[in-house]
């Protein structure tokens, strides 16, 4: 009989009580939704923590022990909710990093405090600054990427430029996972010639996946 109740694959309470903590106190944005009509600036939003929801992160988790991945990334870090769970499967595979880009100072400061209360600081190397600077050298191949990213005001958006930077830096069979569906990032990733194959799964109102195979 399917178990309606939430469960997660992460056994260690540390860490699922500050995941839980940051569930509970997530708040709505109060100067408008940035994807919609809301300002664009993410210095505005200091107090709001923009981040993945669980049911993510524990495919994230699980994906990554899957892969025994070792080296992993993500923009943006925000305060710290999708840092925990690749930081808790890096600890779990017996070791590794999860690289994470934030520009706001305070959310920096704020996912260092979240990794530090569950345990999982010394598995985490966040990386002040904007994305397209701060994943440019990722140091060597990494296993999984999330894309999270920011609106822009026009042109390619930040989640197309940050995924031109980063995929010839995942290794094939390696993941990434994105949050906001932004049209020009799954154009990316929809074209064969990128290497990817890439499906959108219902989580979080459509999160897409992709694989990269070549």
């Amino acid at each position: 009989m399917y178990n309606a109740e939430p469960h997660s694959a992460i056994r260690d309470a540390r860490v699922t009580a500050v995941i839980e903590r940051l569930q509970t106190t997530r708040r709505a944005p109060v100067r408008g939704n940035p994807m919609q009509s809301g300002s664009r600036d993410p210095h505005d939003y200091v107090e709001q923590g923009f981040s993945i929801h669980p049911e993510q992160g524990e495919l994230i988790y699980l994906l990554c022990r899957g892969l025994r991945a070792k080296r992993v990334a993500e923009f943006a870090t925000s305060v710290g909710m999708s840092t925990l769970y690749f930081a808790a499967a890096m600890r779990d595979n017996g070791g590794g990093t999860v690289i994470g880009s934030e520009i706001v100072p305070a959310k920096v400061a704020a996912a260092k405090r979240n990794l530090a209360d569950a345990g999982l600081a010394d598995y985490a190397d966040i990386r002040e600054g904007d994305a397209r600077k701060t994943l440019r050298d990722l140091g060597g191949p990494v296993d999984f990427i999330l894309i999270d990213g920011w609106p822009g005001d026009k042109g390619p958006t930040l989640a197309r430029q940050v995924i031109e930077i980063v995929a010839p830096q995942l290794r094939v069979g390696g993941y990434v996972m994105n949050d906001n569906a932004e049209a020009d990032f799954l154009e990316f990733v929809r074209d064969p010639d990128n290497g990817f194959v890439s499906i959108t799964l219902p989580l979080k109102g459509g999160t897409e996946l992709s694989l990269k195979v070549a």
